[in-house]
């Protein structure tokens, strides 16, 4: 009796690698080619930056285009500026959302409930910049640093509660109990136990939240106008409509590259910290 060889299972590795082409295509269109753009027009000279394209430069010209960038485009005084600006927002974002999604996670009802879904309204409802603007003017804070610290941080609270509350109501609640018997306070509590157990997450709303403030132009042009307070994005479109940069492409698009670099090697150093807070805090 002669045995039969056994069939091998069919295995769909085509499909999978052409899905897994067709993501890399999409991501070198979509991500690589505006990247590739910027970063050779930047090395070109004037002569070749007057129409930019995705040509390489027949002639290289980094230091001299990023040295007068960075002499002519305040970038000191707009870095200073955006760090004093983002630093505070990130700060009272973490501390206002996790003592927020703390009460959120942990108190049951109608009344938390319906202040939960008040809380997390500014995912889908923008923010109107003309009543903003208005009410800063009556408190005496438009055109200050502290005006925009606080437009930041009521604009990106909403996130930081939704991730925090969907991670704190999977923390095991015998851990606050076992403090609360100890002796431990309400602010001890949350200071000594939970605030630590939010690390995850905590990550992931300082990123997106540093990610989103430091590129913000728009709320900034409304909130503090320009002057000595502007921030990098906002001293880059103001260098650039006085006509400082005006033709001279390969100016603008070595600011935005000098603009760009801290955020860049934030994401790249702690892009795992964002992916598993993301899922530790909006799918459980």
């Amino acid at each position: 009796m002669t045995a039969v060889a056994a069939t091998p299972p069919v295995r769909r590795r085509a499909p999978r690698r052409l899905q897994q082409a067709a993501v890399l295509l999409l991501a070198a269109i979509t991500i690589g080619i505006p990247l590739w753009l910027v970063a050779v027009t930047s090395a070109k000279p004037q002569a070749e930056a007057i129409r930019p394209n995705l040509a390489p430069p027949h002639q290289v010209q980094v230091a001299e285009n990023y040295q007068q960038t960075f002499d002519q485009g305040k970038m000191v005084q707009g870095f200073v500026n955006s760090l004093l600006v983002v630093a505070p927002s990130v700060v009272l974002v973490l501390l206002l959302g996790a003592g927020a999604a703390w009460v959120f996670a942990r108190r049951k009802g109608r009344l938390a409930g319906t202040l939960y879904a008040l809380s997390i309204s500014g995912l889908l409802l923008p923010p109107a910049v003309i009543t903003i603007v208005m009410e800063l003017r009556q408190l005496g804070l438009a055109g200050t640093q502290l005006g925009m610290i606080a437009v930041y941080t009521g604009m990106y609270l909403s996130t930081s509660i939704f991730f925090m509350t969907g991670f704190i109501r999977h923390l095991p609640e015998e851990l606050e109990e076992a403090a609360r018997m100890d002796g431990a306070g309400p602010a001890r509590v949350f200071f000594q136990v939970v605030l630590p157990l939010l690390r995850p997450v905590i990550a992931t709303a300082t990123i997106m939240v540093m990610l989103f403030a430091w590129s913000d132009i728009f709320y900034a042009f409304f909130v503090l106008g320009g002057g000595d307070k502007a921030t990098l994005p906002l001293n880059l479109y103001q260098v650039a409509s006085a006509q400082l940069y005006l033709n001279n492409w390969h100016l603008i698009f070595a600011y935005v590259v000098m603009m760009s670099l801290p955020m860049v090697a934030v994401f790249v150093i702690a892009q795992r910290r964002i992916v598993a807070g993301i899922t530790s805090g909006a799918v459980k």
